[in-house]
């Protein structure tokens, strides 16, 4: 199985942004541990801060991946693109949030991305990550 990891804006500041919602490691940090949990998968890594990058790679993931882990970040709240790219993907998709999006601020409750998901991990820092790539053990 191959996933393909898309992180959005500002996921490239891990470790600098405010930890109670995002943690104490890098991005890098996290792609790590879920290389060293993958065991079989094969995982490659995209981010981006861009939107029209971002609705490039998802496209670029037609036929080449059987999953993907996306953390749209902001996107999450603002991209009728990002969703409309990803309705196209006819594989497995995870939406991964470090944070529990669903109780911080009003507007972080819009969620263009979550129908288009498999299924959700969010609130556990990386920990959701962890629980993705898990979620595509259990499967593959």
């Amino acid at each position: 199985m191959k996933a393909l990891v898309i992180n959005g804006p500002n996921l490239n500041m891990l470790g600098k942004r405010p930890k109670e919602h995002y943690g104490t490691l890098t991005l890098y940090e996290i792609n790590d541990m879920m290389v060293k949990e993958a065991e079989g998968i094969e995982l490659e890594f995209f981010q981006s801060n861009s939107e029209g990058e971002i609705v490039t790679e998802i496209q670029y993931a037609l036929g080449n991946f059987d999953a993907i882990i996306i953390n749209p970040a902001a996107y999450t709240h603002t991209s009728v693109a990002i969703h409309d790219a990803l309705e196209i993907f006819d594989g497995i998709i995870i939406e991964v949030h470090l944070s529990h999006v669903d109780d911080r601020e009003d507007f972080r409750k819009i969620n263009f991305i979550r129908e288009c998901a498999t299924v959700t991990f969010s609130g556990k820092k990386e920990g959701s990550y962890i629980d993705a790539v898990r979620y595509l053990k259990n499967i593959k």
